[in-house]
């Protein structure tokens, strides 16, 4: 791709990053940001920068946020005694859109994977598992997608979990195996946090 201008290429380059944007999409992009008013360009990219530099994780979930504690976290409205476990935030987005669901969350930043070099220690088990022992924390619910992975990292957190008085319960197959949870509808997704059954009955089968 052959351009006429080094800062036209640059910005082309740079929007190429973005996952699923190849250097066509990425011009066309860029292209339409020229024809827009200066105003427009100039709003999204301190929309960008304010995200980059002044965006928080709660300090209690770990879910993105504008303070310290998160509207989440900070709400009297929610069952405190209830985690659902996550893998990142796309998938708070995705429950919380069901408006099935009333407790609290963690997000664990991923989700172990060796072959992606992602282990244990790379994820917020430990303040998970800290939540339990300090805030009266009943019951744990598994909410990863269902792979070989996030079974993976659901087992590792119940044997973290061993001996501390908490139940633990993952969502109801609903989900396919192998799906992710971010893409389920949101009535399936809905009942199958409903429906949880105790993790232990997920072993069995």
């Amino acid at each position: 791709m052959n351009f006429s201008s080094k800062i036209l290429e640059e910005a082309v380059n740079q929007v190429s990053q973005l996952p699923g944007i190849g250097k066509r999409t990425a011009l066309r992009l860029v292209l339409h940001l020229m024809r827009q008013p200066e105003q427009n360009t100039d709003l999204l990219s301190d929309a960008l920068l304010k995200m980059r530099h002044d965006l928080n994780f709660c300090k209690n979930c770990h879910n993105v946020s504008d303070v310290e504690i998160c509207e989440i976290c900070a709400s009297l409205n929610r069952d405190q005694s209830i985690v659902c476990v996550v893998e990142d935030i796309r998938d708070v987005m995705a429950i919380e859109n069901t408006s099935q669901y009333r407790g609290l969350y963690h997000v664990l930043g991923g989700k172990i994977s060796p072959m992606d070099g992602i282990g244990p220690q790379d994820l917020k088990v430990r303040s998970l598992v800290d939540r339990v022992k300090n805030k009266g924390v009943t019951e744990i619910i598994f909410a990863l997608s269902p792979t070989i992975e996030g079974d993976t990292t659901n087992f590792y957190i119940f044997k973290q979990l061993d001996g501390l008085e908490v139940n633990t319960s993952t969502i109801a197959r609903g989900i396919a195996v192998g799906d992710e949870l971010e893409f389920a509808d949101e009535v399936t997704l809905g009942r199958s946090i409903l429906h949880r059954v105790p993790y232990e009955n997920s072993l069995k089968n």
